[in-house]
């Protein structure tokens, strides 16, 4: 057989000048369909491997395809206030229902304290799992707060550090027109060794209660706080949007402190580079130097820069970035040498779509690959869940896999907003080819798996 293929071959090749090209070309479509069989998930082995290794995997397949069976409810008699006042023109939508704290959905969107995640009830069928959208107790028995926020694993105590908004206070509108606002209370700062039983730990960075002039004061904003650690200075620091009730001053934050449970002092605010920002994230690469990424211009753009070696400031470095996207809320992580991003739209305190974005340089160019949630059904996928991104976690001995952070914001009730935990997994090839270059390696999907009740495996979250 082998020696019929070489006369083949030889008779492509001296009976036409084109052959040759032809040859080669077919070689390299079959190399390329090589390669995209090899990266694609194949089931069966999947499922094989699953059989043999129950513990190492925790996404079960046949999740992968659960559906929520969601459906308008029929018109009330009555409304609530509120509700009357925000009734839409046209026929109600699902996204209607979410923002309508008298919805017959309410429930779904926002379970009740009687089905809390309560992690000092240890039960045999119910120990250890994430329930998404329902309140999440610390180990004293109180509800977490800490929107908006994101995780520290500090190797130092091999704990876990969650920081986030405490918004423990009521909800209001500063003005007539003004969004949802909580006054400020401060940092929440929570550990845990195992990204489930979450200790208490205080509010770490406090608002400033009588000076109206500081940065802190409760009548302002603070939003998204996340904490890195210079190896240097053997400091703990923290960036965060600040802003005006009116979110006209659209700055930075940066505070500091020798402890990831503070107390952490505040230093200074300012626009970096000159520019507006609002949603922010601070992301430390595997050399160690750190990137402020956040929305700027009126969150038409992202804008990516280097903070100098303290991490206390920003460099004159800066690159715009998704330019026209009208993109916030950035979590940003990195996996076998390729920085991933995910972004939510613009829409106030309405959900909206993700999408995933992809770098080989931080500073871009940055390529959108789509919408990288699966399952569910249509509307949990167009709405991110009815979350918003936040953060987004390695998970230690799961290599590809990670930890989708997001708030499923309340603006009813901003201090009864939940958080939506869910696996993503980064592995296959992208939805969307990549059109300004065509080479090897393909860039891999984004994935992030709906599930009403999941878990990590034994031994993977330290």
């Amino acid at each position: 057989m082998s020696g019929n293929y070489a006369s083949i071959v030889a008779r492509l090749m001296s009976g036409s000048r084109c052959s040759l090209p032809v040859v080669l070309w077919s070689l390299v479509g079959c190399l390329l369909m090589l390669r995209i069989y090899s990266l694609l998930p194949h089931k069966d082995a999947l499922s094989r491997e699953l059989q043999n290794h129950p513990g190492k995997h925790f996404v079960d397949l046949r999740e992968f395809e659960e559906e929520e069976n969601l459906r308008i409810p029929p018109p009330r008699g009555k409304r609530s206030p509120r509700a009357t006042k925000r009734r839409p023109k046209r026929m109600t939508t699902f996204i209607n229902e979410f923002l309508d704290d008298s919805s017959q959905l309410r429930h779904i969107f926002f379970p009740d304290i009687k089905m809390a995640i309560d992690p000092t009830k240890h039960k045999d069928n119910d120990s250890s799992y994430y329930y998404p959208g329902r309140i999440w107790l610390d180990t004293e028995g109180n509800p977490i707060q800490a929107h908006g926020g994101g995780i520290l694993y500090d190797k130092r105590s091999r704990m876990y550090y969650w920081y986030g908004e405490y918004k423990d206070g009521p909800t209001y509108h500063a003005h007539k027109k003004g969004a949802a606002r909580v006054d400020i209370i401060g940092v929440g700062c929570y550990s845990s060794k195992d990204l489930w039983k979450w200790k208490n730990e205080g509010v770490v960075l406090a608002a400033e209660k009588t000076n109206e002039t500081h940065d802190l004061h409760k009548s302002n904003v603070l939003e998204r706080p996340k904490v890195i650690y210079n190896e240097n200075t053997r400091k703990y620091v923290m960036w965060m949007h600040v802003d005006s009730a009116n979110y006209t001053k659209a700055s930075v934050g940066v505070a500091v402190s020798d402890s990831p449970t503070g107390p952490f002092n505040y230093l200074h605010s300012k626009r970096p580079h000159g520019c507006d920002s609002r949603d922010m994230t601070v992301f430390q690469d595997d050399d160690g130097v750190a990137y402020l990424v956040y929305s700027s211009d009126d969150n038409r753009e992202l804008h990516v820069g280097p903070l100098t070696e303290d991490y206390l400031d920003v460099t004159r470095v800066m690159r715009r970035v998704l330019v026209g996207w009208h993109r916030e809320a950035p979590a940003l992580f990195k996996h076998k040498g390729i920085y991933y991003m995910i972004t939510s739209g613009c829409s106030g305190w309405a959900p909206n779509e993700a999408m995933a974005h992809a770098a080989e340089s931080i500073l871009g160019p940055w390529a959108t690959m789509g919408n990288p949630c699966v399952g569910g059904n249509k509307i949990l996928r167009q709405t991110t869940f009815f979350a918003q991104s936040t953060s987004i976690l390695p998970i230690p001995r799961l290599p590809g896999y990670f930890l989708f952070m997001a708030d499923r914001w309340n603006p009813a009730n901003l201090s009864d907003s939940r958080y939506v935990w869910l696996p993503m997994r980064v592995a296959g090839l992208a939805d969307q080819p990549l059109e300004f270059e065509f080479r090897f390696p393909l860039w891999q999907r984004v994935s992030i798996y709906w599930h009403k009740r999941w878990r990590l495996p034994h031994g993977s979250s330290g």
